[in-house]
């Protein structure tokens, strides 16, 4: 378990992109050798975590992602890799690769917790290459993003039954998040009252 394999094939993070026309975050990961998109479409948070460390912006309290990494370095782990592995019912799933003193581990995940992991960790991102070929795209990043993302988004129950369209999973989408974007979100963040005030967790 945990073992490279021949049909997994390595991915770069292009960007996270804004759908203009539904204002829906995508992540697109670029095959390495051959340049093919996989568009992933995910959440807004999600989104932010993983433009932030892209981008260099460092919030002044650990995010849900920097306290994992921690955890695992703290642990004596390392991730090795991440891996969509697999697309099924138009969701994507991914992996984490672990590798502790004694063994190596996996761990079902999210591709956008995943991505937000791995960015921070300096850990390569893998796909499996039946998800490539079921999902990735040919796309000119400057030009057509966001349309080839608005040709991949599906949602539950509006399946157009095209045949051989390439459909993007409730995990899974397109434009850079902007600074202004970045910024309120770190304000968010850093703004944040953690003081104990009697209660709560």
């Amino acid at each position: 378990m945990g073992e490279y394999r021949d049909d997994e094939l390595e991915m770069a993070v292009e960007s996270v992109r804004v759908q203009m026309t539904t204002g829906r975050h995508v992540l697109l990961l670029k095959e390495v050798a051959l340049g093919r998109i996989l568009p992933i479409w995910i959440g807004p948070w999600e989104a932010s975590a993983i433009a932030m460390r892209l981008q260099g912006v460092t919030p002044e309290r650990p995010l849900t992602h920097d306290l994992l990494g921690a955890v695992i370095g703290t642990l004596g782990a390392r991730l090795e890799r991440v891996v969509i592995v697999s697309l099924a019912d138009e969701t994507f799933h991914a992996r984490l690769v672990l590798a502790t003193p004694d063994a190596r581990v996996e761990v079902d995940a999210r591709p956008s917790d995943a991505v937000a992991l791995a960015v921070r960790l300096d850990a390569p991102i893998y796909a499996a290459a039946v998800v490539l070929d079921r999902a990735a795209k040919e796309m000119d990043l400057d030009q057509g993003a966001d349309e080839a993302a608005e040709d991949d988004e599906t949602e539950p129950g509006r399946g157009t039954g095209e045949p051989g369209r390439k459909r993007a999973s409730r995990e899974s989408v397109g434009g850079t998040v902007d600074a202004a974007a970045l910024a309120v979100f770190r304000d968010f963040v850093n703004g944040l009252d953690l003081e104990d005030k009697g209660g709560g967790s």
